[in-house]
Formats: C-alpha cells, sequence, structure tokens
C-alpha cells in the first residue's frame, strides 16, 4: 500500500493502528522516525519542522496520536509545495 493511501486511511480512521504502520508511513514521506533507546516513545522529526513529535510504541496506537501524525505530515506536505 502507498504511503497517501496509508495517511488517508489514518485520517479516515484513526484507530488500531501499530508503529510499524506509522514507521512506515513516514519514512515514505521522508520523516526521521527514531525508536527509543530508553522508554517508549519513538520520536519523528523533518527537517521543515522545528518540532519533533513522540509518538508511544504501545498497541493499538492512540487515536489522538494518529491525528497529531496527520497533522504533522500535512504541515510537511504544506511547507513543500
Amino acid at each position: 500500500m502507498s504511503a497517501a493511501k496509508l495517511i488517508e486511511r489514518m485520517r479516515a480512521n484513526p484507530r488500531d493502528w501499530r508503529i510499524e504502520d506509522i514507521a512506515a508511513a513516514a519514512r515514505a514521506e521522508g520523516i526521521a522516525c527514531t525508536p527509543p533507546r530508553k522508554g517508549s516513545h519513538f520520536k519523528l522529526s523533518h527537517p521543515t519542522r522545528p518540532e519533533i513529535l513522540t509518538v508511544p510504541a504501545h498497541r493499538p496506537i492512540k487515536p489522538v496520536y494518529v491525528r497529531e501524525f496527520v497533522r504533522f505530515v500535512d504541515a510537511i506536505r504544506e511547507a513543500g509545495a
């Protein structure tokens, strides 16, 4: 599945996603996805954004974090447009 389709599915239904899904979509969008060294949060960053998005690796990921990730991707896409 393409990253665009995956992100659109996340936008439509932010429930029942795993960190592997977020990491795959992030890599396809050029977002660095750093696994946790300590603790349980993955760090997502992009050169065009000053903030770092943290997402817990617990399954399933809560919908609020999926929505934040979709907004993060949208901000990156807008900056590149």
